[in-house]
């Protein structure tokens, strides 16, 4: 399934990951292991934030992908299932279908 995943890091904790110089090896870790649709990076509130769209093969990954970002970054993190353009419009059609459907029942 499509994921959206947004990380907002807390300041200090970011921070001692810039001095280690270990940022660019979290992201390639990252991009290895999730091969992301998209990566983005950001400023939220005056803390660092990034989103990764990305495809979740099975719920367990969930702990995972999570714990080192809330161990090490003390990020808050939000999982999101998400849509492409193409995925809404099939789902478009099949709800669409579904309401007719209940519609041709409801009238008999």
């Amino acid at each position: 399934m499509r994921m959206l995943l947004k990380a907002v890091l807390d300041t200090e904790a970011g921070s001692e990951t810039m001095r280690r110089g270990a940022v660019a090896e979290v992201v390639d870790r990252m991009r290895e292991d999730l091969q992301p649709e998209a990566f983005y990076f950001f400023g939220e509130d005056g803390q660092r934030a990034f989103f990764v769209v990305f495809d979740m093969a099975d719920p367990s990954q969930i702990p995972a992908l999570t714990e080192p970002m809330y161990q090490q970054a003390k990020a808050k993190v939000t999982l999101t299932p998400c849509m492409n353009v193409e995925d809404l419009m099939k789902g478009l059609e099949e709800a669409t279908a579904q309401m007719q459907e209940m519609q041709g029942q409801s009238a008999q």
